[in-house]
């Protein structure tokens, strides 16, 4: 089951090694991500079949969303009574099919589980933690995700330490990443910044969205930064200046293949997103995450990630550090391209 552009990279690792094995999974795409820029060239790029069904519920509240998801997603599994559920991330589609495989008593696994940023405004962190309780299968990142689904009840017998697939679709499609054409593209002849913005905290409380255009402002005068901008974030940021920062060149979302090429040589990444975060790390680019939490610590510990909060100062401090010393990370460990394999064998066993 996936809705969002994140869930397509995560789930096609494991798509792919679930038809390797014999199985055929169906593919449910609930809409939650519509955009061609968001769907339609994520499952061309990354080999996804077509969805079997795609539920085409569009964008609306959390609470209105949510329930059409809920209702849309009813029928097809009573239709079709799969033998379990699959589902990825922390988006509303996530929380959706967990309530609704629970309350129909199929089994739900839920791949990247255990991940806490312990901030219940985010509604994520909402949708992580309800989707573990009901889960019956947990598939997790890293090591300190067991320890929190341990602490919170979790039989431990139902937990499995697999690794990252999102990491596995970036390692399978890494020699594929055309950095020449992604400079050429934007006229990036020497270094430059890569930007996202796209959670609620950020883009839509004017105070913070503000704070974090200086802060945009300021670094772009050291390095020009690139900046695909989320649809739903582009009416506030427009309206409180950000076509007008001279170093920063905006464009509409990439692709895939596109976005990772010009990540991948970027000298710096600025973002909220939690999966840039992983990716970064395995890239080995420096990140700065405009947050006060991360429930993915692991990518400070071990990899090039920094919190900076929303300060526009201490962000173009952090940044002037990170661009004189770029921070040496590590691979976390079984982020080596086989997460999607190791679920695929559990979900078959």
């Amino acid at each position: 089951m996936v809705g969002a552009r994140p869930n397509l990279i995560k789930a096609a690792p494991v798509v792919r090694a679930l038809r390797s094995s014999g199985e055929r999974p169906l593919l449910v795409h609930t809409g939650q991500h519509y955009e061609r820029e968001l769907s339609e060239v994520f499952f061309e790029q990354l080999g996804l079949p077509e969805p079997d069904v795609n539920l085409g519920v569009g964008s609306a509240s959390h609470g209105r969303q949510t329930a059409a998801l809920m209702v849309g997603l009813e029928g097809f599994f009573v239709e079709a009574r799969p033998r379990s559920v699959v589902v990825y991330g922390d988006v509303n589609s996530t929380l959706a099919a967990a309530l609704v495989a629970a309350k129909l008593h199929i089994p739900l696994a839920h791949v990247e589980a255990g991940l806490r940023s312990f901030d219940r405004s985010m509604p994520e962190e909402i949708n992580r933690v309800v989707t573990d309780v009901i889960s019956d299968r947990h598939f997790t990142t890293s090591p300190e995700a067991a320890e929190h689904l341990v602490q919170e009840g979790i039989a431990v017998e139902g937990i499995h330490f697999v690794g990252n697939t999102m990491i596995d679709t970036l390692v399978r499609f890494r020699e594929r990443l055309d950095v020449d054409e992604a400079r050429h593209r934007y006229g990036l002849e020497g270094d430059y910044a890569v930007c996202t913005l796209h959670r609620p905290a950020n883009v839509d409380d004017r105070d913070s969205a503000a704070a974090l255009l200086k802060a945009l402002g300021l670094v772009s005068g050291e390095i020009p930064i690139v900046f695909p901008v989320h649809p739903r974030g582009r009416p506030s940021l427009e309206s409180l200046g950000l076509l007008d920062l001279s170093g920063v060149l905006v464009t509409p979302p990439l692709g895939y293949l596109e976005f990772m090429a010009l990540m991948s040589d970027a000298r710096l990444v600025l973002t909220d997103s939690g999966g840039i975060q992983e990716e970064t790390t395995v890239l080995g680019v420096p990140c700065l995450t405009l947050r006060d939490n991360t429930e993915r610590p692991i990518t400070l510990t071990m990899g090039t990630n920094r919190l900076v909060g929303r300060d526009p100062d201490f962000i173009y401090s952090t940044a002037l550090e990170v661009l004189s010393d770029p921070p040496r990370g590590r691979i976390p460990p079984l982020w080596d391209g086989h997460a999607g394999d190791r679920v695929a064998e559990i979900l078959h066993s």
